[in-house]
């Protein structure tokens, strides 16, 4: 094998480079997109409960606390 094709990764036996064809083409891709939905819906819940009074109180209570110490 040339230098050239070495470096391109074209022309190598492997089979890392190389297209899935059939039923599974595109799996990676979709697997990536559910992925992506699942991080959106867990971030748009950890700003809902963020938002929240409660939440809110404790931290005000925790800043306060930490900020009378010194």
């Amino acid at each position: 094998m040339s230098r050239m094709n070495r470096a391109s990764g074209t022309g190598g036996t492997g089979g890392a480079d190389r297209a899935v064809d059939g039923p599974e083409a595109g799996m990676a891709t979709a697997e990536y997109a559910v992925a992506t939905i699942g991080a959106v819906g867990l971030a748009g819940l950890l700003i809902a409960i963020l938002k929240s009074d409660m939440v809110r109180g404790l931290l005000e209570g925790i800043i306060t606390s930490a900020l009378s110490v010194v």
